[in-house]
């Protein structure tokens, strides 16, 4: 296995768009395995739920 740098994550340099990310993430109970290992831990049925989601919020910020 490879070692993977573990970067703190700094809340204070994300776009809007990442923290809605990191958000929905937590909400679907993924986040800690994103802080853990990463985006590339998730499957693409979770990846793919994670996009809808920010896509649907995103149109409905703009219809605001």
């Amino acid at each position: 296995m490879s070692s993977k740098k573990n970067k703190p994550i700094k809340l204070e340099e994300l776009t809007k768009e990442e923290l809605i990310k990191y958000e929905i993430a937590e909400e679907l109970g993924l986040l800690d395995r994103v802080l853990e290992d990463g985006w590339r831990s998730l499957s693409s049925k979770e990846t793919g739920r994670i996009g809808g989601l920010l896509a649907r919020r995103k149109r409905a910020e703009e219809k605001k």
